[in-house]
């Protein structure tokens, strides 16, 4: 019986966790107006580091692949 106390009181936080990660998301967007353009930098892709420990945030960087001709390479060789 205490088992399953700790179980239910874990499920129960669990959901209250995700429940308020759900209504805070959602909250968030009734704070964008319909008229919102977005900034230079959003727009080219390249954000300022907000800290020390924050990635940079580049989105050429992060979705492009290094080993794009590596893989053809392979790819080649292998006969696909």
């Amino acid at each position: 019986m205490g088992n399953a106390l700790i179980y239910v009181g874990i499920a129960v936080g669990v959901a209250a966790m995700a429940a308020a990660i759900v209504y805070g998301t959602e909250n968030q967007k009734n704070y964008i107006p319909e008229d919102a353009v977005l900034s230079q930098a959003a727009q080219e892709g390249v954000l300022p580091k907000t800290g020390g420990f924050g990635a940079d945030l580049n989105r050429e960087q992060w979705h492009e692949d290094p080993y794009a001709e590596m893989a053809a390479k392979i790819r080649v060789e292998a006969g696909k």
